[in-house]
């Protein structure tokens, strides 16, 4: 008999998500695929309505990010099929708007239904399944632990690190500075030398992450804040400032950083979620600065370099995973992240992949 429920995590109310059992996907729209779980994670992002900044509506399916394998698949859907190990973009592109055919597909103009999926559980319903799902070779079993958390981290947050470095246009022989240590600034510095930066300023002040910055390829660790980070990169920099600057927070204060450490000409790549309804940009325009940036074009990089750099063990973004928990320890995962214990939190959904 098929199994008729599934197991997912559920936002309860600001601090507290718990596992419960709800009906299994099915099919809904011609362009859906049902997938089945292998791993999923807990984003940075996932904090802001688990810490109450932002709202969410109590009692939905949480989590964007994962990976797994397909089961059934729309009429529509030919790119795919059932079997086959697949990485799920939170963006959901459909791959032949304006914007998608432009390589914006975290912009997608085709709309898609309004119901909430959760990527933490484990089965998921995915909308524009044809042309977004990016397929892996072979089976999970193919590949080593490290490798499977390095797939993991191309549903969102090494596409958008790279999204950063793209927006900034950063190109071979640049300075770049990124601001924040978190999982994307992290991925961020990955991005910078896959586009061949030759210097790279990371912007941390946890032991923990700066370790993992250097070794992601940072040049040089900033501390320092706000004015004092400031003169910090131009002292650096001889007085010029970078070429490129990746802003991976998305506060006031990085935003403000992030455009005075730039050289005239420089720009921005903003990844980083505004906290603020405002900006002021009257700077921007005294010193040349751009400022571009927003949802990352997951399908797009994935299919175009980053699937093929993990492949070939260019770049190993996994392992910003720093903590590892079953389906049933989500609220633990979600507290890790926190409580600043994780630098990201890695959920086992299929224990088969557990190696």
């Amino acid at each position: 008999m098929e199994m008729t429920n599934m197991k997912t995590a559920v936002f309860v109310k600001p601090g507290q998500i718990e596992v419960q059992d709800l009906p299994k996907p099915e099919i809904q729209q011609p362009t859906d695929a049902i997938l089945k779980i292998v791993r999923a994670c807990v984003c940075g992002s996932d904090l802001w309505w688990y810490r109450g900044i932002s709202e969410r509506q109590h009692g939905t399916p949480v989590g964007h990010e994962a990976i797994g394998i397909v089961e059934s698949v729309g009429d529509e859907v030919t790119d795919v099929k059932p079997g086959d190990f697949v990485i799920a973009p939170f963006s959901h592109g459909c791959g032949h708007c304006a914007a998608c055919l432009a390589g914006f597909d975290g912009n997608c103009l085709t709309p898609v239904d309004d119901e909430v999926v959760g990527y933490q559980g484990e089965y998921l319903r995915y909308k524009h399944a044809n042309w977004s799902l990016v397929k892996i070779p072979g089976q999970p079993s193919d590949y080593t632990d490290d490798q499977l958390n390095d797939l993991l981290t191309l549903s969102d947050v090494m596409a958008t690190g790279y999204h950063a470095a793209a927006s900034a246009e950063v190109k071979p022989g640049d300075t770049v500075v990124v601001m924040g240590d978190g999982a994307v600034g992290l991925c961020g510095v990955i991005a910078a030398k896959l586009r061949g930066a030759t210097r790279i300023i990371a912007m941390s002040r946890h032991a923990d992450r700066q370790a993992l910055a250097k070794q992601f390829g940072a040049t040089d660790i900033i501390a320092e804040r706000g004015d004092a980070a400031v003169a910090a990169v131009m002292a650096l920099t001889n007085g010029t400032g970078a070429d490129a600057v990746l802003e991976c927070v998305g506060t006031n204060q990085s935003v403000e950083t992030a455009v005075q450490v730039g050289r005239p000409g420089a720009i921005v790549g903003r990844v980083g979620v505004p906290q603020q309804p405002e900006i002021d940009t009257n700077g921007l325009f005294w010193r040349n600065i751009g400022l571009r940036g927003g949802i990352a074009s997951v399908t797009t990089y994935d299919k175009k370099i980053l699937l093929d750099a993990v492949l070939k063990g260019d770049i190993h973004p996994g392992l910003v995973f720093t903590k590892r928990f079953s389906l049933d320890d989500v609220q633990s995962a979600y507290e890790a992240m926190d409580n600043r214990e994780a630098i990201k939190s890695l959920l086992i959904v299929d224990e088969l992949s557990e190696k």
